[in-house]
């Protein structure tokens, strides 16, 4: 959308404040269940990366939701002036080596610095890369995004290592932690696309900006700076506060780097390897999906950009702004997922993970079909939809999410064999590399489809691997050597 639709409430004034204090009370009581969870029956240690996490997702995401558009912005607006299909392919790249690194991320803390250091050192270079960003220089461009490919690769796979590190084998609270550590993530990603939004769109903003001779025609750079800004406040609260991390890590076991040296020697045994085989099997379908979901900061993005109404009850809003749905999503259903998780446990009747992959599958292939009806008439007409299609879409994305993603990062960290912990969730995390990449080689080829093509071959596509995967299920069952 322009710039010039990006206006203040109708009548001006003040009116917005109520509406805003209702949506944060809202928000507050929402996440309020997953406060009183983590406090009351957690370990401590998950405060601590529930809240280091929070920063490095604001970091991230909020660079997201700036990233496709900045490059494509013409050079009058502060952008790069890019072709869209370039631009698909450089994101994509990016996005997949923030993920990709966290193998070489993980084997590094397993080797030689161990998770907690990590972690630090990780979320050190994501500040620094965020503020190269802030930079209107190309080379300071890639040089941010190198900076926060190595830095996210650190402390991502390692801080989720260390959150299952935080419960035995058979703690029943594991899947709960990981949820609400993914509430954690969520509200990071939540807030980031308001605040980095506004700073990079708002009109009334870069005005501002423009008096004070800190910007000319738009945010863009303030929008990247606020992540790591956002990062620093991260790593600030996990430096005095790793005590309460308790047993979770392990140092090198000298200056070679021969990390757990005994351990190391212990070739692994046929039931693990077999658990490996499952990870892998899962892994293809965790692929797929990310390709998909993904879709959110590339061909959505820009579909909400073009096509989609930006008002809503009079106000317009920057459309980085519907980045956010999926959180706030998040916020409201990931509490209601940890309770039906347990609660079918007790009952016997909880869903196998293969089986919650299944669902997870086919229901991002079906938040895209929802877009289908409306993209025959923006195709044929060239209407603009309205903003409820995009939310319908983003629920079902959430809600195939939560079916998959906290599931896969739990299952993994039960699955891996304890001695390569950090180089197994790293390989996880590869996962959601290679679904970047295919995002963003995907978006470049919708490019030259028409939005009903892109949101049909999608749903076919995913429609195939559910069925897929239903049918393997018994066989991943087996392997998984009663692991649940």
């Amino acid at each position: 959308m322009s710039f010039a639709l990006l206006q203040t409430p109708s009548g001006g004034g003040y009116g917005w404040i109520i509406p805003l204090l209702l949506f944060v009370g809202v928000l507050a009581a929402t996440l309020a269940p997953s406060f009183i969870e983590m406090r009351k029956h957690h370990p401590a240690g998950l405060r601590v990366l529930f809240f280091v996490e929070m920063w490095e997702r604001f970091s991230y995401y909020g660079m997201r939701a700036l990233l496709l558009l900045y490059m494509t912005a013409d050079t009058a607006h502060g952008g790069l002036g890019w072709p869209l299909a370039k631009a698909s392919i450089i994101y994509g790249t990016y996005t997949m080596s923030v993920y990709a690194f966290g193998l070489p991320g993980g084997w590094i803390a397993d080797r030689f610095i161990g998770y907690r250091k990590a972690v630090f050192i990780g979320g050190l270079f994501i500040a620094l890369g965020q503020f190269a960003l802030a930079f209107s220089a190309v080379p300071m461009f890639f040089g941010g995004l190198s900076l926060i490919i190595v830095g996210t690769g650190l402390l991502k796979t390692n801080s989720t290592t260390l959150v299952g590190q935080l419960y035995g084998k058979d703690d029943p609270r594991r899947d709960g932690g990981f949820s609400i550590y993914y509430v954690g993530i969520n509200l990071g990603a939540f807030i980031a696309p308001l605040i980095c939004g506004w700073f990079a769109q708002d009109p009334a903003f870069v005005a501002m900006l423009s008096k004070m001779h800190l910007a000319t025609n738009t945010g863009w750079h303030w929008g990247f700076a606020t992540g790591g800004v956002a990062m620093i406040a991260g790593l600030v609260q996990y430096a005095f506060q790793q005590n309460k991390l308790g047993g979770a890590d392990f140092e090198a076991a000298d200056k070679g780097g021969r990390a757990k040296e005994e351990q190391d020697k212990t070739p692994l045994t046929s039931e693990e390897w077999k658990r490996l085989a499952v990870v892998m099997i899962l892994f293809v379908f965790s692929t797929l999906f990310w390709a998909v979901y993904e879709q959110a900061g590339s061909t959505l993005n820009i579909f909400a950009d073009k096509h989609v109404d930006c008002r809503v009850l009079g106000f317009a809003f920057p459309s980085t702004w519907y980045q956010s749905v999926n959180s706030f999503f998040i916020f409201l259903l990931a509490p209601l997922f940890a309770w039906l998780w347990v609660r079918l446990s007790a009952k016997g009747k909880e869903p196998s993970s293969p089986a919650k992959f299944a669902v997870g599958v086919f229901l991002v292939g079906g938040g895209m079909a929802v877009l289908i009806p409306i993209s025959k008439l923006i195709d044929a007409h060239g209407i603009q939809a309205g903003p409820y299609w995009l939310i319908g879409v983003y629920f079902l994305h959430t809600v195939g999410e939560l079916c998959l993603s906290p599931v896969g990062l739990s299952l993994t960290s039960k699955l891996a064999p304890q001695k390569i912990a950090g180089m197994v969730m790293g390989l996880w995390f590869w996962s959601m590399a290679l679904g970047n990449l295919l995002a963003g080689l995907a978006a470049s080829l919708f490019t030259r489809m028409t939005l009903t093509q892109t949101f049909e071959m999608i749903f076919a596509v995913m429609t195939v691997a559910t069925l897929v995967l239903i049918a393997l299920t018994p066989s991943i069952r087996k392997l998984m050597g009663g692991v649940h």
